[in-house]
């Protein structure tokens, strides 16, 4: 029998990462929508949420120092917006599967890197990487993007229609992602690390109240280009396509898909997964990061319309196995705090 905070952990880290599949889902569901768009859009809704926790939380939000508050700029405009820009713009790119797949490598990414990365001001040092050791996992890792990305490579040679080129820019715009999501729980640990009184859910608004200005300049800005090229196509010097702007053709579902990710994913999704790192071992913390991986693919295949091959199954599993195997063998590598939704 579980014990019950060992319970209660795994189900709130089970519901963090359904919650955070749902930000896989926007892409798939307003294919018509640019990256951009959808981007600023997630956050300027996530912004305007965090505004009501910033007066809760003003207390706290009054120990930041100037500097304090250009770090957070720094993180949500990276661990945010790039970040979210370069996964959706993979998925519509991609599809579903293959970027899930290499954005489920972050754990081991990040302990990796963390291992390699010169310890900052304030940061903990960690231990040599042992590498022998972490070679069967990534072997496990890549074998298992290998069989999902054969499966999606087999239906674009059957489609007619399909664009190889664009399937390889969403598997870059994904690595792009990786990329993003390891600088950013890297920083953020540092700066928690360097400022051991400081609140952590203090820092957590002071991110989201930053993501806000960020997202409100983005958002004008791609509705000041969209009108360019609006202009441009009814003057007969563009053959692009006009799009309604400032919330697109079908903006009842756009806003409340923004909304319903900036809510469940950015905020409740965050909230579980905290209640679960009390309750978790960091080590298995870690592991559990695995449900959104798993969340993500289920609504994709869903979204599809079929159930998914069985090369595709077992890539999955290999996934989940060398991600595993990988924390198990660096427990203390792996922040079970961070995560990039």
């Amino acid at each position: 029998m579980f014990a019950a905070p060992l319970f209660s952990g795994v189900l709130f880290a089970l519901a963090a990462g359904l919650m955070w599949g749902l930000v896989f889902v926007g892409p798939l569901l307003l294919p018509e929508y640019p990256a951009t768009l959808q981007s600023f859009g997630r956050y300027l809704a996530f912004g305007l949420i965090a505004l009501p926790l910033g007066w809760f939380d003003r207390d706290k939000l009054r120990q930041l120092s100037r500097a304090d508050w250009v770090e957070a700029l720094k993180l949500a405009l990276v661990g945010n917006i790039v970040y979210y820009l370069f996964l959706a713009s993979a998925i519509q790119r991609a599809g579903g599967p293959l970027p899930t797949m290499i954005i489920g490598t972050l754990p081991v990414v990040i302990a990796i890197t963390a291992k390699l990365r010169t310890a900052g001001v304030g940061a903990r040092a960690e231990a040599p990487m042992p590498w022998l050791r972490l070679l069967p996992s990534l072997l496990l890792i890549a074998l298992g993007i290998g069989l999902v990305n054969h499966v999606e490579l087999d239906h674009l040679k059957a489609d007619p229609n399909a664009d190889m080129a664009r399937y390889a820019w969403g598997g870059l715009l994904a690595v792009g992602a990786v990329a993003c999501w390891t600088w950013y729980p890297i920083r953020n640990a540092e700066w928690l690390r360097a400022h051991p009184d400081r609140s952590p859910r203090g820092w957590a608004t002071a991110q989201g109240l930053a993501t806000l200005p960020i997202a409100l300049v983005g958002y004008a800005l791609t509705w000041v280009w969209s009108a360019w090229i609006d202009a441009g196509a009814l003057a007969g010097a563009s053959a692009a396509a006009t799009f309604d702007m400032p919330f697109g053709p079908r903006p009842a579902q756009f806003l409340l898909l923004m909304f319903a990710i900036g809510l469940f994913a950015s905020w409740l999704g965050t909230l579980c997964w905290n209640e679960a790192s009390q309750r978790l071992p960091p080590a298995l913390a870690g592991q559990l990061i695995v449900f959104e991986t798993l969340a993500a693919l289920s609504y994709a295949f869903v979204l599809r319309g079929r159930v998914p091959e069985v090369e595709t199954l077992v890539g999955v599993a290999l996934l989940i196995a060398g991600v595993v195997w990988a924390v198990r063998t660096q427990p203390e590598a792996v922040s079970a705090e961070a995560h990039p939704n």
